[in-house]
């Protein structure tokens, strides 16, 4: 198929081409139909496109149903996927105490994953370089040359600045304090990688794969050793000025209570952070980890149960401001503690309605996040997926105008 043939001299068409294949990096495999409405294109207009898109090796359609979606004549839909063989995405997803890496092609399937633990006051260089080998692991269990990677995403645990991707002072990785991440980890693994936090990875991935997939207004809460809010405004990943928006665990909960990292007293995070709650559970039950709490409180301990849900209390009371300030219509709720589920989600939910307005907190959806410890790692993917990126602004696909002679030419148009 020549360029003139596949519409590539029309700048229409070129841009219709662009936005089908913005969809299925940002949602993965869509019917036709599902197609057409995420890209206010017609149905034969969408037909025409996905057709030149699989004559250029693009694409590739399958029976597989999308939502238990069928046509006209009640047969189940096929769904166009991006073609896996055009490359493959990374993501690195760090916490306190673990370091998480997955690689998956880009009709969004994980091929190999991997994870390790490592010493929550570990140095910044030492993190990364347990990635590197994590993501050389992967690169081998899955098959894929580092060749055939078209970027990474990761992930950490505090304020990114937009602009320069250096983390802020309240992470709580206190080695990578001032680190510029993205270059680091960019010239250690040799592509480009591009940063973002935690708790916003968590709403990417949740929208579009979990629990907020279909929602225009999220919050995702990550509750673990910090607390952090990833925020979807009208579909659209929000970070704010400099990459501080939703840092709801800094809320002032008690003036007069414990001393942040931050600077301030009694923020959320110092009363219901994990290292809180084991705090406050240790001089009954000894030193516990957060997965003891959990498993004791499913098994009825009493003093486990109270302590979740006094943290749901809490929560619910600063989620109840994000619900006045932007009226999400979901709340989904991840991390370590989101594990409890309605242990946690009814405290939270019942507070929730007694501080926020009435309307919003009717407007409000609240629930748990169905991607558990992965969330982070497969936002991470996401964010690659997706070609934007915090620290260098929004990539549209670039469709080749004739069907490319090499994988890495079908790469570079889908960049």
């Amino acid at each position: 198929m020549s360029g003139s043939e596949a519409g590539g001299g029309d700048p229409r068409r070129r841009a219709s081409r662009r936005r089908v294949l913005a969809a299925l990096r940002e949602a993965g495999p869509l019917s036709r139909a599902e197609l057409a409405r995420r890209t206010a294109l017609s149905r034969a207009t969408v037909s025409s496109i996905v057709a030149e898109l699989r004559d250029a090796a693009l694409v590739v359609e399958s029976d597989r149903t999308a939502d238990g979606e069928r046509d006209v004549r009640g047969r189940p839909a096929s769904v166009v996927r991006l073609d896996p063989t055009a490359g493959a995405a990374l993501g690195i997803d760090f916490g306190k105490r673990h370091v998480r890496v997955a690689i998956a092609d880009l009709g969004h399937r994980v091929l190999a994953e991997r994870s390790a633990e490592i010493d929550s006051d570990h140095r910044a260089d030492e993190g990364m370089a347990l990635a590197a080998r994590l993501v050389g692991e992967v690169l081998a269990e899955a098959g894929v040359p580092a060749s055939a990677v078209v970027g990474a995403g990761m992930g950490v645990p505090g304020p990114v600045n937009a602009a320069s991707g250096r983390l802020g002072s309240s992470t709580i990785l206190p080695g990578w304090v001032g680190v510029e991440a993205h270059e680091a980890m960019s010239r250690r693994l040799g592509l480009a990688v591009q940063v973002d936090n935690d708790a916003n990875l968590g709403a990417l991935a949740e929208w579009t794969w979990g629990a907020a997939r279909g929602c225009a207004d999220v919050a995702y809460l990550k509750v673990a050793t910090g607390i952090g809010a990833g925020l979807i405004l009208d579909g659209h990943p929000f970070r704010g000025t400099g990459g501080t928006a939703g840092e709801i665990g800094h809320t002032i909960i008690d003036p007069t209570g414990p001393v942040c990292r931050c600077g301030n007293r009694g923020c959320l995070e110092t009363l219901v952070g994990g290292p809180a709650l084991l705090a406050l559970l240790e001089p009954a039950l000894g030193p516990v980890t957060m997965r003891d709490v959990l498993e004791r409180a499913i098994a009825g301990d009493q003093a486990c149960r109270r302590v979740i849900a006094d943290a749901g209390t809490a929560i619910g009371a600063a989620a109840a401001n994000l619900c006045n300030l932007f009226n999400p219509e979901r709340i989904v709720v991840g991390g370590d503690l989101g594990a409890a589920g309605d242990l946690l989600l009814d405290p939270l939910r019942g507070a929730l309605a007694r501080a926020a307005i009435p309307s919003a907190a009717t407007d409000v959806d609240v629930v748990a996040g169905v991607l558990g410890e992965r969330a982070e790692v497969l936002g991470a993917i996401a964010l690659v997926l997706r070609g934007r990126s915090v620290t260098g602004g929004a990539q549209e696909p670039e469709p080749a105008s004739a069907e490319p002679s090499s994988r890495r030419e079908r790469m570079s148009s889908l960049r």
